[in-house]
């Protein structure tokens, strides 16, 4: 497994695996993202992520904005570490960097947890 810079022509493939069920449900914002919003998107963020290959094979993808972090492990390699070796790989990168996750995404508490991350703060909101 390698992380690589992130390019145009790995756009589609980001945009696609954010808005698979299951995987979108995990985002805080799970509105469906549009070709045209994504390409505006990636046009001023593109260089805060990083993508994820085995073979040149896509396996998911993680971003770091604002010290924020976004990953998403395709499903088809979900539960073979390679979330826990994306965010250890940006953390060298970005060490400061903190995740925000839904308490119901038990999944990415889970990685985050086993990446060595503490749950510190609650944010809650009037629905």
């Amino acid at each position: 497994m390698e992380l690589v810079e992130n390019s145009p022509k790995y756009w589609e493939l980001i945009r696609n695996l954010r808005n698979m069920k299951g995987v979108r449900d995990g985002f805080i914002q799970q509105n469906e993202i549009t070709t045209v919003d994504h390409a505006a998107f990636m046009l001023q963020y593109n260089n805060n992520y990083y993508i994820c290959l085995d073979n040149e094979e896509f396996m998911g993808y993680v971003g770091v904005i604002d010290n924020d972090i976004r990953v998403a492990t395709h499903p088809d390699f979900q539960g073979k570490g390679v979330g826990s070796f994306m965010i250890d790989e940006v953390m060298k990168l970005h060490p400061e960097a903190f995740a925000k996750i839904k308490l119901d995404n038990k999944a990415s508490i889970r990685l985050f947890e086993k990446c060595g991350f503490k749950k510190k703060y609650y944010l809650l909101e009037r629905e």
